[in-house]
């Protein structure tokens, strides 16, 4: 299916090519699920001149295999894009294309690079060899160097409106909870799509993440029940259930996304813990797997939020106490 609500970007991108200034280097950002790996892949079509393009993107996509397409992301094992990976991909883009003059190389998860993976990329985002075109894709742009983000031709994936989504995904299937699958997954269709199948999980997390706010469940036994999930899962989820929170505060009491947990925070919670919170959790986002204790750090997550996010005091951290046991 046709990916409808990408159609300016789309559109952009082809008066660009036509009128010769397409970009060396572009920069994919927004939301995971707004269809940027989607056009990465059909510009990269477009680009080598593969028949099977189409004029828009499209779901499902499959990468093309093809000798002049080079797609880099973080290894299985790993969290990050390594500097040997983006050395031995700046080396192939000086080489000879195999089918023609034109070359692609895509870099998802562009924000997971070291700074040394980001440095060695410098110099070939500059001056890019041949016709060669470097897709960089992004779902969180503050963890990029200024240095690559200045470098690049910035093209932004918003949130398409909801009811484009649920118009959308009713197509693709009709008669699912898409209303509630699109809320968990933040606004976003694609990743709508896996939310849906997460359901149960999520319900189950909202009710807990409640009843923990609301006095009803012990933290410590939320937490240890949390732990057994995935650690993207959990924190992409209470990240996106915090900004909700959010947006309830902003829009007022009468207006409240969703209920749930959202019902009780405006009577509660200053907004700026809720920022500061949101900012520790994403800073958890970002950090690899495994470099931080998940049980512990859902129970210092999930201790603050029963006692009313009190203990932060607007300075964006966990108090000194709670952040040891994080790193643990």
């Amino acid at each position: 299916m046709v990916l409808t609500w990408l159609d300016s970007i789309v559109s952009g991108w082809l008066r660009g090519v036509k009128q010769g200034r397409m970009p060396h280097a572009v920069l994919l950002l927004g939301a995971s699920g707004t269809g940027k790996r989607a056009t990465a892949v059909w510009m990269a079509r477009q680009h080598l001149g593969l028949p099977e393009a189409g004029d828009r993107p499209g779901y499902p996509f499959e990468i093309p295999v093809h000798a002049d397409l080079r797609w880099i992301a973080p290894p299985e094992d790993k969290q990050t894009i390594g500097v040997d990976q983006i050395r031995e991909l700046t080396n192939e883009l000086n080489l000879t294309g195999y089918e023609g003059g034109a070359k692609v190389a895509i870099i998802e998860f562009a924000h997971a690079m070291t700074p040394s993976a980001a440095n060695s990329l410098l110099k070939t985002l500059e001056e890019p060899p041949g016709n060669a075109l470097i897709v960089l894709i992004a779902d969180r742009k503050g963890h990029l160097p200024a240095t690559i983000f200045s470098r690049c031709q910035r093209i932004r994936f918003p949130r398409p409106a909801s009811a484009d989504c649920l118009s959308w995904l009713d197509r693709l299937q009709p008669g699912k909870a898409w209303a509630k699958a699109l809320a968990a997954a933040g606004g976003a269709p694609l990743a709508a799509i896996e939310a849906l199948e997460r359901l149960p999980d999520t319900d189950a997390l909202a009710a807990e993440f409640t009843n923990v706010g609301n006095g009803r469940a012990e933290p410590l036994a939320v937490a240890a029940r949390w732990a057994r999930l995935e650690p993207s899962f959990i924190l992409d989820w209470l990240a996106t259930e915090v900004q909700r929170c959010i947006v309830a505060l902003a829009v007022g009491s009468d207006a409240r996304p969703g209920g749930g947990v959202c019902e009780s925070v405006p009577h509660r919670i200053d907004r700026r813990n809720l920022f500061c919170y949101l900012d520790t959790i994403n800073r958890l986002r970002g950090q690899a797997a495994g470099s931080f204790n998940l049980h512990l750090t859902l129970e210092s997550l999930l201790i603050d939020w029963s006692e009313g996010l009190s203990g932060l005091q607007g300075s964006g951290n966990m108090d000194t106490a709670r952040m040891s046991f994080v790193h643990g």
